[in-house]
């Protein structure tokens, strides 16, 4: 099983995470942040991961601290989960809608970190600073060692926005992740 749990305890969160690539969709998530929540639920369904957090984190300061190491504890987990990368389809991309807003993303699993949103998200999502979108896909990106890149070709209100953002996410993280050969997809020959 392509699997991995990730421990992580600082002076401003602590977080356990355990993620299964070849799960089910089944999610069971509490980072005391509940939009970033409705978020991982998504993520975990339309991937078709298996996901579990938890995360107290100090969300009387603000959001940030718990978003962002959510975002780097998942990185880790997939990036340890994929092993050495061996067989997978590597490349993916979607363009997914969500009522009026539309999220175009690309992914690449090279190990090569690196992460494009070219269309700034601002202003709150209830409680939730929108911008988090952002910060949160860094530290994945990051830390999973893969590419992403992001675009929202049609705006609209937020909350469509960033569903439509994880929602695209997630279908390409399945896609890219899937086993299609025996070999390490690369010229070079490791990833």
């Amino acid at each position: 099983m392509r699997s991995a749990t990730i421990e992580r305890k600082t002076r401003e969160t602590d977080i356990s995470l355990t993620l299964e690539l070849d799960g089910s969709g089944r999610a069971e998530v509490d980072t005391g942040v509940g939009f970033l929540d409705h978020m991982l639920e998504l993520l975990a369904v339309h991937a078709g991961f298996d996901l579990s957090v938890s995360c107290k984190g100090d969300t009387q300061v603000d959001f940030h601290h718990s978003v962002e190491d959510v975002g780097i504890c998942l990185g880790q987990a997939f990036f340890r989960a994929l092993g050495d990368k061996r067989g997978i389809a590597r490349f993916a991309d979607r363009l997914v809608p969500m009522d009026d807003a539309a999220a175009q993303i690309a992914v690449d699993i090279s190990g090569r970190p690196f992460l494009n949103f070219a269309d700034k998200m601002d202003g709150k999502i209830g409680q939730f600073d929108a911008e988090l979108v952002e910060e949160f896909l860094r530290a994945f990106a990051f830390h999973a060692g893969i590419n992403v890149f992001v675009r929202l070709p049609a705006r609209g209100n937020r909350h469509h926005e960033a569903e439509a953002v994880f929602k695209a996410l997630a279908k390409c993280l399945q896609d890219a992740v899937k086993v299609v050969s025996a070999r390490i997809p690369s010229s070079k020959g490791v990833l």
